[in-house]
C-alpha cells in the first residue's frame, strides 16, 4: 500500500529492516541506505520535516541489535586459474545477464557499478568507461580502460539499445543483479559476482609483475594514507588498461593454457 512520503515514520522503517537485519545483513544495509537517501532527497525538496528515521549514526545505530559480522573481503570467489574455462562455458550463453556477469568479469568492477552503467559513461573511441563519483563506494570517479572483449560488449548492445541503461532489464530498467547470479548458479557455480574482482587480485599478485599500486587502482581502491589521493592526480590509466587487456587475454585462453601474459 502506498504512502506519502511526509508520513514515513520510525515505525514504518523498522518494520522493513527488523525482519532480514540479523539473516540478510548485507541486504539490510543496502535497503537502509536507500530509504535514507529518498528521505533526505524528500526533506531536501521541502515534501517532509523533521529527522531521517532511516538515519544510522546517532539514530538506528542505537535501536537495532548488533548485527553478524559481515565477511566483506572473504565473499566466495572462484580461482582464478578455473576462470578461463568459466567465461568459455559463459560466452555460450544468450541474453543480456550473461552479457552483463562478462563484462563485470572483464572490468573487475563491482555489480552496483556495472548494473547502473549508463550509455553517457561510455567513450567508445577511446575506449573508456567514466564511473561517476556519485556511484562509487570511495566517493570518487573512476575511468574504466575498455580492452577488446569488453568493447565488442558494448558495441553488441549499443545496437540494441532500448534506454539510457546498456544493461537492461524489463521496459528498460536497470538488469537486476540476481540474474547474474542466476546465470552463475546455471552454470553449476557458487561463487559470488563480487568475489572475480578476488579472483582478479589473486592473479595479479600471483601471475604477474604489475606494481600493486596499479592492480588496486583498477579495483578503485583507495591506497595509501588519507594525504596520498590529495597529492596523487593521475589515475594511471594506461598502465592500468595493459593490466587489464592482459586479464582480458587471460581469461580469453584456451582452458587449461598454462601461458600467461607478464609485463616486460
Amino acid at each position: 500500500m502506498g504512502m506519502p512520503v511526509s508520513e514515513v515514520a520510525l515505525e514504518h522503517v523498522l518494520s522493513v529492516l527488523k525482519p532480514i537485519w540479523q539473516d540478510k545483513a548485507e541486504t539490510a544495509s543496502r535497503v537502509r541506505g536507500r530509504i535514507e537517501s529518498v528521505l533526505d532527497f524528500a526533506g531536501v525538496r521541502g515534501w517532509r520535516d523533521g529527522e531521517n528515521p532511516a538515519r544510522w549514526r546517532g539514530h538506528l545505530a542505537h535501536l537495532l541489535p548488533k548485527r553478524q559480522k559481515l565477511s566483506r573481503g572473504h565473499l566466495a570467489a572462484m580461482p582464478y586459474r578455473d576462470v578461463p574455462q568459466f567465461m568459455a562455458s559463459l560466452r555460450e550463453q544468450a541474453g543480456i545477464a550473461a552479457m552483463a556477469l562478462e563484462f563485470t568479469v572483464l572490468t573487475a568492477c563491482r555489480t552496483g557499478e556495472v548494473l547502473g552503467c549508463r550509455w553517457n559513461e561510455i567513450d567508445f573511441d577511446r575506449k573508456i568507461w567514466t564511473i561517476p563519483a556519485s556511484r562509487m563506494k570511495a566517493g570518487r570517479e573512476h575511468r574504466v580502460p575498455l580492452g577488446e572483449p569488453a568493447s565488442a560488449i558494448l558495441q553488441q548492445l549499443a545496437a540494441a539499445k532500448v534506454g539510457e541503461h546498456v544493461f537492461f532489464g524489463n521496459k528498460g530498467n536497470p538488469l537486476s543483479g540476481a540474474a547474474m547470479l542466476a546465470t552463475l548458479k546455471r552454470l553449476g557455480h557458487t561463487c559470488t559476482v563480487h568475489g572475480f574482482r578476488s579472483s582478479f587480485r589473486d592473479w595479479c599478485g600471483n601471475e604477474t609483475s604489475f606494481p600493486r599500486e596499479i592492480a588496486e587502482g583498477c579495483l578503485a581502491h583507495v591506497a595509501g594514507d588519507s594525504t596520498e589521493p590529495a597529492y596523487r592526480r593521475s589515475d594511471a590509466l594506461e598502465k592500468r588498461r595493459a593490466l587489464m587487456e592482459s586479464w582480458a587475454n587471460y581469461c580469453g585462453q584456451e582452458p587449461g593454457a598454462n601461458v600467461v601474459p607478464l609485463r616486460a
